[in-house]
């Protein structure tokens, strides 16, 4: 089984390295950090700890993601993807959890930090008002239960790519769950643990801007697609 996990990194050379060295050991094929706009030394840590590095110059957690997937079909091919961030809040050694549920049967898996007690610890009151208000809109306009927008995941890469993914910034993880509610997709949420980032501010809720900008796309993406695939 061929798996990658693609990290998008914005100015994340105090974490990085953490977060790769406690990806399971044999456990991934390749592992592709795409560096988004960094002003430190993202890009030298992340190939000094094994990674292929990816550069993306245009700012957005979305459009990093899209290039990594772009340089990972032509080049790497794998069965399986996992999206993990660089800040060290998630756990990377739980990716085994999120690979394993996938190959019993699912097309996508996603990592819930609310299900459990030590995922919820980490989260920000940002954090947790989001994601009720995202299970709002879940529920209202798709009948689809889940708990948590986070970006840990794991998805067969086909599918990945069958979803024809185009959000540039924060609304691509409610896309993939949207999208993936529609095609019909075999999904479920398991547990993982979350903690406070390692280093380095939150692009999201480390500012009143970014929680905004966040809550007004995030609003508008359930509102586009519920209109347009009605």
């Amino acid at each position: 089984m061929k798996r990658v996990v693609l990290i998008p990194a914005n100015n994340e050379e105090g974490s990085l390295p953490k977060v790769l060295q406690d990806i399971p050991k044999g456990f991934v094929e390749h592992i592709v950090v795409v560096n988004n706009v960094s002003t430190d030394n993202t890009a030298t840590v992340a190939k000094e700890n094994g990674a292929i590095v990816v550069d993306e110059p245009q700012l957005g957690y979305g459009k990093a993601c899209l290039t990594g997937i772009e340089y990972i079909k032509t080049h790497l091919k794998p069965d399986i993807i996992i999206f993990l961030d660089g800040d060290y809040s998630d756990y990377p050694e739980d990716m085994k959890a999120l690979s394993e549920k996938l190959e019993s049967g699912y097309d996508m898996v996603l990592g819930s930090r609310t299900i459990s007690g030590d995922g919820r610890k980490g989260l920000s009151p940002v954090n947790t008002f989001g994601n009720k208000l995202a299970g709002f809109f879940m529920r209202l306009l798709f009948g689809e239960r889940y708990t948590d927008l986070g970006p840990f995941r794991a998805i067969w890469f086909d599918k990945l790519l069958n979803l024809r993914m185009v959000d540039e910034n924060f609304g691509w993880t409610v896309e993939m769950q949207i999208k993936a509610h529609r095609k019909n997709y075999k999904t479920c949420e398991i547990p993982v643990r979350y903690r406070k980032r390692y280093a380095g501010e939150s692009k999201v809720t480390g500012s009143f801007k970014g929680s905004v900008k966040a809550f007004f796309k995030i609003t508008y993406m359930f509102t586009v697609y519920f209109l347009r695939l009605k």
